[in-house]
């Protein structure tokens, strides 16, 4: 008797290990990352654009490790499997590029297909098959490359210079469409009816070269690209010295270093100039190319501009594009290099800075070395700015009329006489204000420009 209660009391305590242990197995089954149960994801639309000829990406995701994929093309009568791998490392993110066949198994005719992906992660779950999930995505063939045709062109642009192309573009499923000249890119604007652009571009004056090309893409990837004939006109930019005086160096460099951290902790004289005409002007132009690079997608049915006079009896004190050296005290202790992107006007102490074009205001602040410096969008990419003013009379946000006072003249920033600092720029790219000074460069070039552009338009 007592041995048979012995045994059932051993029994019990085995069923309670047997138990417990049962307990933990599925405790660590629920929660052991090699046994997760989320599925894996394909991330990409539900349905895209193919021309058959461009790869296209495939992102698969898994929250521990994906472990296989297989993509299976359909025209809806036919299939055939046109990848499959496995991955041998941990990775929980691959992207996968699909070819179209070689094999001429599907119906080259067929404008509509449907990509089949399955992706499989590396669980234990699901009796060691791991998660698996597919997606369907849709798919339109598309061969069509964008139609592209120019309407009117300025004939020429200058070395630092500015010019404008009026064009039209065709493509229902239509992407990208931008203007590339060198490295820059000039986006475009909507102009008078749908399908029809407009585009002021620039020439840097610190690049040789100059090729511009009106690029279209659309959603299949399907590309056209066409040259814009400009006439190129080659311009000599001046190179100036400039001797640094310790007045120069211990006022203005000095004033404008102790006011900002990053510079007033430079002991050394000459460091203190470079770093101010340099590292400070470049972040300055930083502000100045940011702010100046947004141009409006909404449709512009007209442009009309005149001629910049923003200081009334101005001469010339300083040119635009010139390379300026500075030395200490002989031309073979130079210091510092930096160029000079805007035209000097002066007149009178604190003289009435005006405004020829409406536009918006974009900033009304301080700018280091450009001191107090209003800045305006006349639109079409074409912006204008006030540096060294001692007063700005508009906000940031205003909308302001042509002839308005906007800023006063002044010796802010790193100016050593009162006087204004006018500079244009076409989607943060520097231009010739010279050009915009004249009435009859801006009628060639930019007027007639539109009007023969806008006869063609308005008779579709």
């Amino acid at each position: 008797m007592r041995y048979r209660n012995r045994r059932k009391k051993g029994m019990k305590i085995v069923n309670i290990l047997l138990f417990l242990g049962l307990i933990a197995i599925f405790a660590y089954v629920y929660t052991a990352p090699e046994f997760e149960r989320e599925a894996p994801e394909v991330h990409n639309k539900d349905s895209i654009f193919w021309n058959l000829i461009t790869p296209f990406d495939i992102e698969l995701v898994d929250n521990e490790a994906l472990y296989s994929f297989e993509l299976i093309l359909s025209d809806g009568k036919k299939s055939v499997s046109i990848g499959k791998s496995t991955f041998d490392d941990k990775a929980k993110s691959k992207s996968v590029l699909v070819h179209y066949p070689k094999q001429n198994i599907l119906n080259p005719k067929a404008n509509k297909l449907k990509l089949k992906v399955i992706v499989t992660d590396k669980s234990y779950w699901n009796f060691f098959q791991g998660n698996s999930s597919e997606k369907i995505i849709d798919i339109t063939v598309d061969y069509k490359r964008p139609n592209l045709n120019i309407l009117s062109n300025s004939y020429s642009i200058t070395k630092g210079g500015s010019a404008l192309v009026v064009f039209k573009a065709e493509d229902k499923n239509l992407k990208t469409l931008y203007i590339q000249a060198g490295d820059s890119i000039f986006n475009v604007t909507p102009y008078k009816k749908s399908g029809y652009y407009a585009s002021l571009v620039a020439w840097s004056f610190e690049k040789d070269s100059f090729h511009s090309k009106i690029i279209a893409i659309d959603k299949a990837n399907n590309k056209r690209v066409i040259d814009i004939p400009f006439f190129l006109k080659n311009y000599n930019y001046k190179t100036s010295w400039i001797k640094a005086k310790d007045k120069f160096i211990d006022g203005k460099i000095t004033d404008l270093a102790s006011n900002n951290p990053e510079y007033s902790g430079i002991d050394n004289r000459l460091h203190r100039l470079k770093a101010v005409n340099e590292t400070m002007r470049l972040k300055n132009e930083d502000l100045i190319h940011n702010l100046s690079t947004k141009v409006t997608t909404k449709l512009l049915k007209s442009w009309d501009i005149k001629k910049f006079y923003p200081l009334k009896h101005g001469k010339k004190v300083a040119s635009y594009g010139v390379k300026r050296h500075y030395y200490y005290k002989t031309k073979e202790n130079e210091i510092s290099q930096s160029f000079h992107v805007g035209y000097d006007l002066a007149s009178t102490r604190m003289a009435v800075i005006r405004t020829s074009n409406a536009g918006k205001v974009v900033y009304a602040n301080d700018n280091g070395i450009y001191g107090i410096m209003p800045m305006i969008d006349h639109g079409l990419g074409l912006y204008s700015l006030y540096g060294h003013c001692s007063e700005i009379l508009v906000n940031e946000g205003d909308k302001v009329k042509e002839g308005q006072g906007i800023a006063r003249t002044g010796t802010s920033g790193l100016a050593l006489g009162d006087h204004l600092h006018f500079g244009l720029l076409v989607q943060g790219t520097e231009v010739r204000p010279i050009e915009w000074f004249d009435q009859r460069w801006i009628k060639k070039n930019i007027k007639s420009i539109f009007r023969k552009a806008d006869k063609i338009i308005m008779t579709k």
